[in-house]
């Protein structure tokens, strides 16, 4: 009876080993055949909480995989099944199971472009953020003004992170979070002032305040030839105690109270107190008023030799400098009073002829 029972239990052993070997050499030709030829790229999204058993379900109905069964088997002993990574993956039918099981579990997500353009403000960029879903409006502005954060990243007390977002174009995929999207900016700017620190000479003024001057020169510039004399002028009405006179911060200034940018300007509010309106105040306002670019930091730091202290727009993105404040008013005359002088002309025609260069 003895010898019977170790005939059946070794019968159902040796199966067991057999059904075993069978599903192995499934699932290993299963893992090396993909469902078909076709090349066609399908984006597969890994949403927060799933897991494998739904994820192997929607490949097969997508037709990513053949068999939803044999891939929980792989990942479930091949030891991959807690390796998911959230994210969007670019996926073809032609794949094998084994591709895309790598595929979904590097954590490669999907990466597009994300633009911000140089001299946009803290509010100008809060509205991109919120138009290309990586957050609000709001939850952007709350976090570039938290004291904390501001502080772990620029390694100093700051109202808010103004002018340390570099203007750049960003890779980033649909769950990258609002944190690590401004850090990686923060991070950005930290190494190109840092690369321009050590190519330059020191002009006696500290980070945030060159920073705040790039903001200013980015601002007032359309031509960017002209930044080195634009600085020029700053710095020699800064040396002068002059005023700077800036219309930017003056609309800087009213976004404060407005909680936007109104790109208008009023001789009311010239003459409306503000910590940015750099009519009233002396020197440089209290912080940035835009995300300068590398060249609008390189100008504040490396001025041209000049002993301009005044420019006035020519009304086709270009100035007109002058070093008193009688050429300056002659040019006031003919080039902003004179409606002539105004008519048909825009700083796009700028813009026109340069593409125009570049072509």
């Amino acid at each position: 009876m003895k010898k019977l029972v170790l005939i059946v239990i070794s019968a159902i052993v040796a199966l067991a080993l057999a059904a075993g070997a069978v599903t192995a050499v499934l699932a290993w030709q299963f893992l090396k055949s993909s469902p078909s030829d076709d090349e066609t790229e399908i984006v597969y999204e890994v949403r927060p909480g799933m897991g494998f058993n739904l994820v192997a379900n929607e490949l097969q109905e997508k037709g990513l995989i053949k068999d939803a069964a044999l891939f929980k088997f792989f990942v479930r002993f091949g030891g991959q099944g807690g390796n998911l990574k959230v994210g969007e993956y670019l996926l073809r039918p032609n794949m094998t199971p084994s591709e895309v099981l790598n595929t979904i579990t590097s954590g490669k997500s999907i990466a597009r472009s994300f633009t911000i353009s140089e001299g946009l403000s803290t509010y100008e960029i809060a509205a991109l953020i919120e138009r290309n879903g990586f957050g609000t409006s709001a939850e952007f502005m709350r976090l570039v003004r938290d004291p904390v954060f501001v502080q772990s990243l620029l390694g100093e007390e700051r109202e808010s992170l103004e002018g340390y977002l570099f203007p750049e174009t960003y890779m980033v995929t649909k769950y990258t979070d609002l944190k690590t999207l401004v850090t990686t900016m923060v991070k950005r700017f930290l190494a190109v002032y840092s690369e321009l620190e050590n190519q330059n000479q020191y002009v006696g003024l500290t980070r945030h305040r060159l920073v705040t001057l790039a903001s200013i020169i980015e601002k007032e510039t359309g031509a960017p030839e002209e930044r080195p004399l634009i600085s020029s002028v700053f710095h020699n009405r800064l040396a002068r105690g002059m005023r700077l006179q800036t219309d930017p911060t003056v609309i800087y200034g009213k976004a404060e109270s407005l909680g936007r940018i109104v790109i208008s300007i009023t001789r009311k509010d010239l003459q409306t107190p503000t910590r940015y309106n750099t009519y009233l105040i002396p020197g440089l306002p209290p912080g940035p008023i835009a995300n300068p670019g590398k060249e609008a930091l390189h100008a504040a730091m490396r001025p041209q030799s000049s002993r301009y202290l005044f420019f006035v727009s020519q009304n086709d993105g270009t100035h007109v400098f002058t070093e008193n404040y009688q050429d300056h008013s002659r040019a006031v005359r003919k080039y902003q009073l004179d409606a002539k002088a105004r008519k048909g002309k825009s700083w796009r025609d700028l813009n026109k002829r340069n593409s125009g260069s570049n072509r």
